[in-house]
């Protein structure tokens, strides 16, 4: 009699890598997302200087051999919470932008503002993260601030402008005015954020959007005085 070798024949390679029903991508994906969670929580509460590598693995549920496998250090790890923290802010800004298309410009500025607000300070650890903590870290972390701060100067201008700039002059006086009302924005939002070390009472949120509208309108006034 022959016997059946069908019990003895191994199981697919992407079978047997599967664990909890995800293969060793997606395993390395959970792992980096729980790490990114971690590092929000513990960058918001302890800083980013008084959080270790040790905490936010610990924190995480994930070895430190897991940590490197995602970040070469603490900064690099900063730094992809921080672009991914953005991403999420940029998309309810346009989300903002785009509902309110149809209205005239100081009421479409009026609900960016409140979406980009809602977006940093629903969780208070966001502003934290993204604003609290973003100054001053390194060179890496600063170049990333500034990739964001173009980012905003460039879509301000778009919300702004009812024509494309005549030359590039024109084009490089429209980028440096708004570049430097979002820097003024954004200053505002550090100092509010100082100064409501709670990060998300209601009141202090509406605060927020009202001084950033009337920022935002007094710089737009002035720009429509010089043409």
């Amino acid at each position: 009699m022959t016997r059946s070798t069908s019990a003895a024949r191994p199981e697919p390679e992407s079978v047997r890598r599967r664990i909890r029903g995800l293969d060793a991508e997606q395993r390395s994906a959970q792992r980096r997302n729980q790490l990114l969670d971690a590092a929000t929580e513990l960058f918001a509460e302890q800083s980013f200087s008084g959080t270790s590598i040790e905490q936010i693995c610990q924190h995480a549920y994930v070895g430190t051999k897991g940590f490197y496998d995602h970040f070469d250090s603490k900064e690099a790890c900063y730094v992809a919470l921080l672009v991914k923290l953005t991403e999420q802010i940029q998309q309810r800004v346009i989300e903002g932008a785009a509902a309110a298309a149809g209205l005239d410009w100081p009421q479409r500025a009026a609900a960016v503002i409140a979406a980009f607000v809602h977006a940093i300070a629903d969780d208070p650890r966001l502003a934290r993260v993204t604003f609290g903590e973003s100054g001053g870290i390194s060179t890496a972390v600063e170049k990333q601030r500034r990739i964001n701060r173009r980012w905003a100067a460039a879509f301000l201008d778009e919300q702004w402008s009812t024509k494309p700039a005549a030359d590039a002059a024109d084009e490089h006086r429209r980028l440096a005015l708004a570049l430097a009302t979002i820097g003024g924005m954004f200053e505002l939002v550090t100092d509010w954020l100082h100064h409501h070390d709670d990060g998300g009472a209601p009141d202090a949120v509406d605060t927020l959007i009202v001084d950033l509208t009337r920022f935002l309108n007094a710089v737009d006034a002035g720009r429509a005085a010089v043409g």
